[in-house]
């Protein structure tokens, strides 16, 4: 009985997510260790952290397994208001770190809304989409008004100031739009307009044009401690020091104060340092089965919400990955996302749970229908 319950469920995918967290768990210590130690005196700290998160995302991962994917249309509104009121609030009470107001305390922990908020505009514009399909081929009564939303959150998280997250939130809206049908000369007009704000806001702040100078070539900035062209070389050198096999779990050197922000932004240069090609490959291994699976569930979903929510929270997932290991290996300005299920941080691990929780619960309800689908043909 528990069996049949259980088997419409996408087991690939889970299984995927959950060793990949794991694995995550195990980086976040080996990379995070000599930094807890200097700061808190533990080496332990953040690995103890990052196991809080991941088994309070398991749980959410199976809710939303549980929770069926088309009851969150009626949540859209609340989610998003909840979204709005989120960022206004972190704007204007969120404590600033590292320059940034982007995260507000909630007791030990710091929730970083802007991670919610990315799920948030998922959904909205899946429902929004999804009732909009007699008429997406207007602009102005089809696609814009959606979007007024989203450049309004977009508006908000610049006051922070997060790019990084930004422009993921925009890319991903773009994705959904032209899934959803948008004519072609609509998304040009939406993608030139969307460059062209993401251009400016990049080279409107000298730290932000010294990443992207640091990414043509890091060893212009090599004698500024610290900076991004900084970053870049020990990242390089991690990655090259690791070569084939890694120097072996624990082992990495970079990690030792030379590589900024080891468990978060660059832990990829970590498990490339102590695992070699091999931990990379796991990584993407892990990462490419949950992109197969999730867009297998978006191609077979019976229903336009159901198949634009499912490739909006894949796509989020995916570039986000892409665009951190592009960063890390120079490909790619340094933008600050994490990589999902790998980095440390709470609300990125949750956010993460809760998507692939949904995917899910999609999986589940199309396997039903076609079932049922096949039952009536045989009536």
């Amino acid at each position: 009985m528990i069996f049949r319950r259980y088997k419409d469920y996408d087991w690939w995918l889970i299984a995927a997510t959950v060793c990949l967290s794991i694995f995550g768990v195990i980086m976040v210590y080996s990379a995070s260790f000599p930094l807890a130690i200097d700061l808190y005196g533990n080496p332990s700290h953040f690995f103890w952290r990052q196991l809080i998160w991941l088994t309070a995302g398991l749980f959410l991962l199976f809710f939303f397994m549980h929770f069926r994917h088309s009851l969150l249309k009626k949540l859209s509104p609340l989610l998003i208001a909840g979204s709005l009121f989120l960022l206004i609030l972190v704007v204007l009470v969120g404590p600033e770190i590292n320059g940034a107001k982007s995260w507000i305390p909630v007791g030990p922990f710091n929730i970083q809304p802007a991670e919610f908020v990315k799920l948030a505009v998922i959904i909205y514009l899946a429902q929004v989409y999804s009732q909009k399909q007699a008429y997406i081929n207007k602009f102005i009564s089809g696609v814009i008004p959606p979007l007024v939303v989203v450049v309004f959150i977009f508006s908000l998280i610049m006051l922070q100031p997060d790019l990084g997250t930004a422009a993921s939130i925009l890319m991903t809206a773009g994705v959904v739009v032209f899934l959803s049908g948008a004519k072609w000369r609509h998304l040009a007009v939406l993608a030139t307009l969307s460059g062209g704000v993401i251009a400016y806001f990049a080279v409107s702040e000298p730290y932000r044009v010294q990443r992207l100078t640091a990414f043509r070539d890091p060893f212009e900035l090599a004698e500024t401690a610290r900076g991004s062209g900084y970053q870049l070389i020990q990242s390089y050198v991690a990655f090259a020091h690791g070569g084939l096999t890694g120097t072996g779990l624990g082992q990495s050197v970079q990690k030792m104060h030379f590589l900024p922000e080891p468990h978060t932004d660059f832990i990829l240069a970590v498990i490339a340092e102590e695992l070699g090609i091999f931990g990379i490959g796991f990584v993407l291994l892990c990462l490419a089965i949950i992109a197969w699976r999730g867009v297998l569930i978006g191609v077979r979903s019976k229903n336009t919400f159901g198949m634009l929510l499912a490739f909006g929270l894949v796509f989020q997932l995916v570039s986000q990955s892409v665009v951190n290991a592009w960063a890390a290996t120079g490909l790619l300005p340094i933008t600050g996302l994490p990589f999902p299920f790998v980095s440390y941080g709470g609300s990125s691990l949750l956010v993460s749970m809760i998507a692939i929780g949904i995917l899910a619960n999609i999986s589940r309800e199309n396997k039903k229908a076609r079932r049922k689908d096949k039952n009536l043909e045989a009536a």
